[in-house]
C-alpha cells in the first residue's frame, strides 16, 4: 500500500463523526431491515459491473505505469467473477439469520435477579485494506448486517474502484432508509493517511487492517483505536513419518487455490527425517509441474543441489506466491517448536496417521487453527454451515480465527431484578 503523508486534512474525523452518529441510529434497527439493505445493496452492486469494471481499468492502466507489483495488481484485477462472487456473499449475507439480539444465559447468576448476555453491535469499523477493491463491498455486508457503520479506507492503486462501490453502496443505502454515514470512504484526494484514520479512537471502535504484514504492522504501530489483526500465507505443515505423500501433495496445491487472497496457502513444510528420499523427489517434481517454485534448508539443499537455498529470514515472512519451502526435523516436537517460532500463526496442518500425533500437534501449535490430514484452504463463502468469512486473525484478544458476523459483535452483561430491595 502506498504510504501517504501524514496531513491536516480534517476528512477522517467528518467520516468518523458521521460514521458515529450513524451507527447509533443503526444498532436500532431490526434484523430484518438491515438484510433487505444488505440485498438491496448486492443487487446494486450487480448492476453496476460496468461502471465498476471501467473504473478498474482506470486503476490498472495507471498502476501498470507506476510499476506497482505483479501481486497487488493480481489483487486489484477486478472481473466479472470476482464481482459475482462478492455479489454472492452479500446474498447470501442477507439470507442467514440476524446475528444481533441473541441471548446467553451468563456464566453466573446475581442474587434475587437473572444475568444473560446479548450480541450488540461494536459500533464503527474501520477496514483499511490494499487493493481488493471487491473486498469493501464484502466488509460493508458484514458491517451492515451486524448493525455497524464502517469507513473504508482502501489503497491508492484502487482509488476509482473504491469510489465506484462505494458510490453504490452509499446510494442504496439511502434508498432503503438506512441512517446516512452507514458507509463512508476516505479517499486519496483526501489527503488522509492512515494514521489520521485509525488514530480517531473517540468514534471508531475497531480498526481491520487487510493485505501484506507491512500494512498490518504499519496499522498496529500508528492505531490508538483498537486492531484486529488478519494474517495472510506463511502456514505450516508437518509432513510425519507415517503419512501419506498424495494427501501432502492435494493439501499443499488445494490451499492455494483460494484465489486471489490465499489466505491459507502452505507456504513452509516441515518433514520427518525419515521420509524417503524418493517421495521428496516425487512431490518437488509433481509441484514443479503444477507451476510452484521450490527451496530447501541447506541440509536438503546439499543432498539435491537443484534446490533454491532458503534464506533464514524466509521461514516467519510469507511468500504469497506459488512458493514452498521445505526443511528436515527430527521429531514431532521439533516440527512443534519451529512452527510456534516462526509460522504467521493462523492456519497450520498436519499430515499423519497417529492419532496420539495429531492430537499432540492440535494442542501443540500455537495457532488459530490447526488442519488434521485436510486442506486448509480458505473460501470466503463456504458452502457449508452458515457463515461468511473476510478473513483470518491470528491475534489472542478480541477474537481469533475465522473473522465472521460474530467476530464484529460485542457481548452486553444484562443483569434483571425481580424487583426486591
Amino acid at each position: 500500500m502506498t504510504v501517504e503523508v501524514l496531513d491536516d486534512s480534517p476528512e477522517p474525523i467528518t467520516s468518523a463523526q458521521r460514521a458515529y452518529q450513524a451507527s447509533l441510529k443503526l444498532g436500532f434497527t431490526k434484523g430484518v431491515d438491515r438484510s433487505r439493505a444488505v440485498l438491496a445493496m448486492a443487487k446494486a452492486l450487480e448492476n453496476a459491473f460496468d461502471d465498476i469494471l471501467e473504473a478498474n481499468t482506470l486503476d490498472l492502466e495507471a498502476s501498470k505505469e507506476m510499476a506497482v507489483p505483479e501481486l497487488i495488481l493480481d489483487w486489484l484485477k477486478l472481473t466479472p467473477t470476482r464481482l459475482e462472487a462478492a455479489v454472492e456473499v452479500l446474498q447470501r449475507l442477507g439470507e442467514i439469520s440476524d446475528p444481533l439480539r441473541r441471548v446467553r444465559n451468563a456464566d453466573y447468576q446475581l442474587e434475587d435477579s437473572q444475568s444473560y448476555t446479548q450480541l450488540m453491535p461494536l459500533g464503527v469499523i474501520a477496514f483499511v485494506y490494499e487493493a481488493f477493491p471487491d473486498l469493501g463491498a464484502i466488509a460493508a455486508g458484514l458491517c451492515i448486517k451486524t448493525g455497524n457503520s464502517i469507513i473504508l479506507k482502501g489503497s491508492t492503486e484502487a482509488s476509482h474502484s473504491n469510489e465506484a462501490i462505494a458510490n453504490v453502496l452509499q446510494n442504496v443505502i439511502e434508498e432503503v432508509g438506512l441512517p446516512s454515514g452507514c458507509v463512508e470512504l476516505i479517499t486519496a484526494e483526501h489527503g488522509a493517511s492512515i494514521r489520521d484514520l485509525v488514530t480517531q479512537d473517540k468514534y471508531v471502535n475497531l480498526v481491520l487492517p487487510y493485505g501484506r504484514s507491512s500494512l498490518v504492522q504499519q496499522v498496529m504501530r500508528q492505531s490508538t483505536c483498537p486492531v484486529l489483526k488478519s494474517a495472510m500465507g506463511n502456514c505450516y505443515l508437518y509432513w510425519s513419518a507415517n503419512s501419506s505423500l498424495d494427501m501432502v501433495r492435494w493439501m499443499i496445491t488445494d490451499s492455494h487455490e483460494s484465489e486471489p487472497d490465499q489466505v491459507n496457502a502452505i507456504e513452509k513444510v516441515l518433514v520427518h527425517r525419515q521420509a524417503l528420499p524418493s517421495s521428496l523427489a516425487a512431490l518437488w517434481n509433481s509441484l514443479t509441474e503444477k507451476g510452484f517454485e521450490i527451496k530447501g534448508d541447506e541440509e536438503l539443499v546439499e543432498a539435491f543441489p537443484h534446490l533454491q537455498l532458503v534464506k533464514s529470514g524466509e521461514w516467519g515472512n510469507s511468500y504469497l506466491t506459488k512458493t514452498v519451502a521445505f526443511k528436515l526435523v527430527d521429531s514431532l516436537e521439533d516440527a512443534i517448536a519451529w512452527i510456534n517460532q516462526h509460522s504467521s500463526g493462523h492456519a497450520d496442518c498436519i499430515v499423519t496417521e497417529s492419532y496420539q500425533e495429531s492430537r499432540q500437534f492440535a494442542l501443540g501449535v500455537n495457532s488459530a487453527s490447526t488442519y488434521i490430514n485436510t486442506s486448509p484452504k480458505f473460501s470466503r463463502n463456504p458452502s457449508r454451515g452458515d457463515s461468511v468469512f473476510l478473513g483470518m486473525s491470528n491475534q489472542k484478544g478480541h477474537r481469533r480465527g475465522f473473522i465472521s458476523l460474530e467476530t464484529l459483535t460485542t457481548a452486553k452483561h444484562i443483569v434483571q431484578g425481580n424487583g426486591r430491595f
